[in-house]
């Protein structure tokens, strides 16, 4: 199950994404042709995901009654656009508008921190703990967005990685039951600012500039993706791949990244953890390379989709 915020006619809608790529109106096809069921979840990602397994269910029918349709129920579905192709809508970040801070994990995969240290000359040790900053809401944009090259910044870099969208309330959850808190997975590319990085001596302002943090192109639910503890992610600039790494090398896994993060914190529905990059950044590179206006950059990982951004110049 892959699921989306998409913009269609000037709306913003909760879909569900087919096997053929097609979009299935969620809230429309279930307030019409499902008996009993309510709407009033389905009006965005974020009350989808605090819904829980009603919601789920709920999508599961809405697709079940899809393709039980016979091609003239596919075309009264088509033209009363609630069934559109995913190359007619704009696809947004799955969630357009997080209520907190998006969470990231700095440091998480070992050769990017040999990379690290080769390219800036300074011993970085293998931390203990997981290492955590953020990137706020005014940062996020979805699949076919453009991420600004600012006047504040000439060194624009890339990284690929996992995101993991929390969907139950917790606080101390061990590893060992991490799983229960997950709702789906998605692809983040944590632009950067190396220049800003380095500049304010820690990483936020470099990571937090506005357009920093694409996500999409859909939420995978967990039960479509179980176990993403072995699986590919590339990074694509200008159709050259710069990162091809696996989570299998992550130092801090997802269950013991949630289990410290939610140490005496509240995780809530809609909270999204990006899990750190693999080696193949930029700045690490001999000689250095850093994004400019006009680059494609594709962020892709394995079961979930390919997210893509162009570099634009800010206005």
């Amino acid at each position: 199950m892959r699921f989306v915020t998409y913009s269609f006619r000037s709306k913003t809608r909760l879909g569900m994404l087919t096997e053929d790529e097609q979009i299935i109106d969620l809230r429309e096809v279930s307030r019409r042709y499902l008996p009993g069921s309510t709407a009033s979840y389905l009006d965005s990602m974020q009350t989808f995901i605090e819904a829980g397994a009603k919601a789920v269910t709920t999508a599961k029918k809405a697709a079940q009654y899809v393709a039980g349709l016979d091609s003239k129920g596919i075309r009264r579905l088509a033209q009363a656009e609630m069934l559109v192709k995913r190359n007619r809508v704009r696809l947004l970040s799955p969630i357009s508008a997080p209520r907190k801070n998006v969470i990231c994990l700095g440091v998480n995969y070992q050769e990017h921190i040999d990379e690290g240290v080769r390219a800036r000359g300074v011993q970085l040790n293998t931390p203990e703990v997981p290492v955590f900053f953020t990137k706020p809401a005014t940062a996020v944009i979805g699949d076919q967005g453009k991420v600004l090259a600012h006047s504040a910044t000439s060194k624009i870099d890339w990284e690929v990685e996992l995101a993991v969208v929390i969907g139950r309330k917790g606080r101390n959850i061990p590893r060992a039951k991490a799983n229960d808190y997950i709702f789906g997975y998605t692809v983040c590319l944590d632009m950067t600012a190396r220049d800003l990085q380095r500049r304010h001596l820690q990483w936020w302002k470099g990571k937090s500039l506005d357009t920093f943090c694409p996500l999409g192109p859909s939420i995978v639910h967990k039960s479509a993706m179980p176990d993403p503890k072995a699986v590919r992610l590339q990074c694509r600039v200008n159709g050259e791949t710069m990162q091809d790494g696996n989570t299998r090398d992550m130092i801090f896994d997802i269950p013991a990244t949630i289990e410290s993060l939610s140490d005496g914190l509240t995780l809530e529905p809609g909270d999204i953890i990006s899990t750190g990059t693999p080696s193949g950044v930029g700045f690490a590179r001999t000689p250095p390379i850093f994004l400019n206006v006009g680059d494609k950059v594709e962020g892709e990982v394995e079961g979930i989709g390919v997210l893509e951004v162009k570099i634009a110049a800010a206005r």
